[in-house]
C-alpha cells in the first residue's frame, strides 16, 4: 500500500509539471492519477527527433591469391580500398525554434549525408556544424526550419540522485519510444563503454540501441543529458545507462553559434593524482577528496597563476573535482574567455584563485614542414612540439622537439606513426624541424631513426 500511495505521488508530480525541488502536494483527482507520464511526454517528446544518417567507408576485399608469388601482379588491385555506404540510426534533440540538433558524434559525426525526421513526420536535410569525437556530441543545422518544438536546457549540476527522468528516443528504429526511470548517480567518469570521454549522468530508465542522442528530461520537461551509452555484457540494456550533461551540450551550442570550426577546451597543461586515504595522511589534510598536481608545464595558466607541483585542487566554481577527466570538464563548462574559481590547498591552507580559460598557446611557433624528394623519408611531415601540438595530440607535458604529424608513404612503411617524437637521426640528437631537414638530406645507404612512443624509445633502421 506504501509503494501503491509513493507511486501515485510521483504520477501526481509528473501529471502537475511539478519539480521535485518544488512544494509537492497529494492527488487532486483520479484524472491526475490515471493521466500518468501523459502531459510530460506531449510537451517533451516532439522536440526529439530520429535521425538517419549515411556514412561511406573504406573497405578492402582480399585475394586468396595475395601471397602467392606468381599470382600476385595479376591480383594486386583487388586489395584497393572501395568505398562502402552504411546506415546508421539514433535520436536527436531540437534545442532551437530555428532547427539547432543536438546528437551524438558517433551517430553523425563521420556522416555524408543526414536526415532529421520529426515526431509529427516533417523531414529535414541537415548538416554538421560541430562536432568532437572525444565528448561523442555533434550539433546538427536543420535546412529551412523554423518555428520547431524545442526543449529547454536545465543547469545539470543541479540535477539529483532520485529524480525521475524519461529517455527518449528511436530505439532499434521501431519509432519514438519513452521509458522511465530515475537518476542512480551522477559524476560517473570512465565506466562506460563508447568512444567519448566519460563524465557522465546515469539513470536506470532503459537505453538501447538507436536511442543514442534521445533526450533525458526531468520532470519539468527540461533536458538534463543526451543519452549515450550504456554499460552491459550483452549490449542491451540492463538499467545502467549514461547521458552527456546539459551544462556540456551548453558550451558545445554557445561555441557551434560563434561559428567554431572544432571544439575548443580550456588547456589545464597538468596532470594530477587523485587523492586518497594515505595520500591525504603525507600532506596532513583531513578530507580525502580533490587531486595533486604531480606535473605542471611551464606555459600552463595554473603555473601563471602561481601553482606549483603538490598543490592540491579540491573544487572548481565550488563543485569537487576529484580527477583529471573532472577538472576537464569543469573547466570546460566554465567556457574559454571565462576565470574559473580554483580552490587550492597547500601547507595546510585553503585559497580561492582566479585561473583564466584558455586554449593551450601555439607558442612557439610550430613550424610545420614536409620533406620533399631530395630527402631520404619523402613526404614525411614534423613540426616543433608546443602546448597546443601537445594538447592536440595527447602528448606527455614534458615533451620536447619535433614530433611527427604524418609519417608519409616511406616512412610509413617502415613502422614511423603520428605522434612519434623524433630524437634522433642516425646518432644525430634532433631539436629542430630544421635539424631534421639538414640530416635527413644526406646521403646514406642506412638510416637510423629514434624515436619516442608514448613514452617508450623505439630504434627503427631502413636501408636505402
Amino acid at each position: 500500500m506504501i509503494r501503491q500511495s509513493l507511486t501515485l505521488l510521483s504520477l501526481c508530480l509528473l501529471v502537475l509539471g511539478t519539480s521535485v525541488r518544488s512544494e509537492t502536494r497529494v492527488p487532486q483527482s483520479s484524472a491526475e492519477i490515471t493521466l500518468g507520464f501523459a502531459p510530460l511526454v506531449k510537451e517533451a517528446a516532439p522536440a526529439v527527433v530520429n535521425i538517419y544518417a549515411k556514412i561511406v567507408t573504406q573497405s578492402r576485399g582480399r585475394s586468396p591469391f595475395m601471397d602467392d608469388p606468381f599470382f600476385e601482379d595479376l591480383f594486386r588491385g583487388f586489395n584497393q580500398p572501395r568505398p562502402r555506404v552504411e546506415n546508421s540510426l539514433g535520436s536527436g534533440v531540437i534545442l532551437t525554434a530555428d532547427g539547432v540538433v543536438v546528437s551524438n558524434y558517433h551517430v553523425v559525426g563521420m556522416a555524408s549525408e543526414i536526415r532529421v525526421v520529426t515526431n509529427d513526420r516533417r523531414e529535414f536535410n541537415a548538416r554538421v556544424v560541430l562536432a568532437d569525437q572525444a565528448s561523442d556530441l555533434a550539433i546538427l543545422q536543420l535546412d529551412d526550419a523554423d518555428n520547431l518544438p524545442y526543449l529547454d536546457l536545465r543547469d545539470s549540476d543541479q540535477v539529483e540522485v532520485g529524480e525521475l527522468v524519461l529517455a527518449i528516443g528511436n530505439p532499434f528504429g521501431v519509432g519514438q519510444t519513452v521509458s522511465s526511470g530515475i537518476v542512480s548517480g551522477l559524476a560517473r567518469t570512465g565506466t562506460a563503454s563508447g568512444d567519448g570521454l566519460g563524465y557522465f549522468v546515469q539513470t536506470d530508465a532503459p537505453i538501447n540501441p538507436g536511442n543514442s542522442g534521445g533526450a533525458l528530461v526531468d520532470v519539468n520537461g527540461d533536458l538534463i543529458g543526451i543519452n549515450t551509452r550504456i554499460l552491459s555484457r550483452s549490449g542491451g540494456s540492463n538499467g545502467i545507462g549514461f547521458a552527456i550533461p546539459a551544462n556540456l551540450v551548453r558550451e558545445f551550442v554557445r561555441q557551434a553559434q560563434r561559428g567554431a570550426e572544432d571544439f575548443e577546451r580550456p588547456w589545464a597543461g597538468m596532470s594530477g593524482q587523485p587523492m586518497d586515504a594515505d595520500l591525504a595522511n603525507s600532506l596532513g589534510l583531513d578530507l580525502v577528496e580533490g587531486m595533486m598536481i604531480s606535473n605542471l608545464h611551464p606555459q600552463s595558466p595554473f603555473a601563471e597563476a602561481g601553482f606549483v607541483i603538490g598543490d592540491v585542487i579540491t573544487q572548481v566554481d565550488g563543485k569537487v573535482v576529484n580527477s583529471p577527466s573532472e577538472m576537464v570538464f569543469r573547466m570546460t563548462v566554465t567556457g574559454l574567455g571565462e576565470e574559473a574559481q580554483i580552490t587550492r590547498v597547500r601547507d595546510g591552507k585553503i585559497e580561492q584563485i582566479s585561473v583564466a580559460m584558455a586554449v593551450a598557446p601555439d607558442a612557439p611557433q610550430a613550424n610545420p614542414m614536409r620533406l620533399g624528394r631530395g630527402s631520404l623519408l619523402p613526404g614525411l611531415q614534423i613540426a616543433q612540439v608546443n602546448p597546443a601540438l601537445i594538447a592536440r595530440m595527447g602528448l606527455s607535458l614534458n615533451t620536447q622537439g619535433v614530433v611527427i604529424l604524418d609519417a608519409g608513404r616511406y616512412a610509413g612503411r617502415g613502422g614511423v606513426q603520428v605522434g612519434d617524437v623524433l630524437l634522433g637521426v642516425n646518432g644525430v640528437l634532433i631539436e629542430t624541424t630544421q635539424d631534421a631537414k639538414d640530416i635527413l638530406s644526406e646521403k646514406t645507404r642506412w638510416l637510423q631513426l629514434d624515436l619516442l612512443r608514448r613514452g617508450q624509445r623505439v630504434s627503427l633502421r631502413f636501408r636505402l
